[in-house]
């Protein structure tokens, strides 16, 4: 984004004011940019900024629908690294309006979108969120559940226990490609890869390398490839 932009510079001096703790501030200084707006892409980014300090799930929607509506009108590249954000948002908002099927579906928008966010931080927090609402919006296991559930289901209980007693190399080594599954060939098969170098290392107890065989053998019966000896 332009950082010369008058809505822009607004719309920083808000996060600055959130990084202080300074909401009312923050929702101010975004509401201006808001009034401020001169056109669809500066409207498109206050309006982003503004669902963050609403006070309803109802009205967070509705300014996120603002902001994504926006960003179609705008329609050029400008705004082409928005829109994994902006589906993302729509997901986390029907989510907490109970709306599970729209959530997921607009997540499933979110990771068709990633490729366009720019590499760094950012990206990667994206895609991390993406995943997240995937996971925690994905329909259930009786209907059109994703493959990669038996997998995900038994990772996350490894996870925990991992988790709690900081065995931190197998977590360093797993955590990135688990929360970064967006469901994708890729993704499995670096999720699978990552499992075997962490199974082969023999870090873990006799049951937890047992969970880490199995989860190996569901990500391999959706990549086509050998099950894991």
């Amino acid at each position: 984004m332009d950082a010369d932009n008058h809505v822009v510079r607004l719309c920083v001096r808000g996060m600055e004011a959130e990084a202080r703790g300074e909401g009312e501030e923050a929702r101010r200084l975004f509401q201006l940019a808001w009034d401020d707006a001169v056109d669809d892409y500066e409207a498109c980014i206050a309006a982003h900024y503004l669902a963050r300090h609403q006070t309803t799930p109802e009205d967070t929607l509705q300014w996120n629908q603002e902001c994504l509506d926006r960003a179609d009108r705008v329609g050029d590249e400008r705004v082409r690294g928005f829109y994994a954000s902006l589906y993302a948002n729509m997901g986390r908002a029907h989510r907490e309006l109970g709306d599970g099927a729209a959530a997921y579906a607009y997540y499933a928008r979110a990771a068709e979108r990633v490729r366009d966010v720019p590499e760094g931080d950012y990206g990667v927090w994206n895609r991390f969120a993406i995943a997240e609402g995937l996971r925690e919006t994905a329909p259930s296991a009786t209907g059109d559940a994703p493959g990669n559930r038996g997998a995900v289901e038994l990772l996350a209980g490894l996870l925990t226990k991992l988790c709690a007693r900081a065995e931190l190399k197998a977590l360093g080594l797993i955590l990135p490609a688990y929360l970064g599954d967006l469901g994708t060939e890729e993704d499995r098969e670096r999720l699978r890869t990552t499992l075997h170098m962490v199974h082969a290392a023999r870090w873990l107890s006799a049951p937890e390398q047992a969970v880490l065989g199995e989860a190996i053998a569901a990500l391999t019966e959706q990549v086509g490839a050998p099950a894991v000896e």
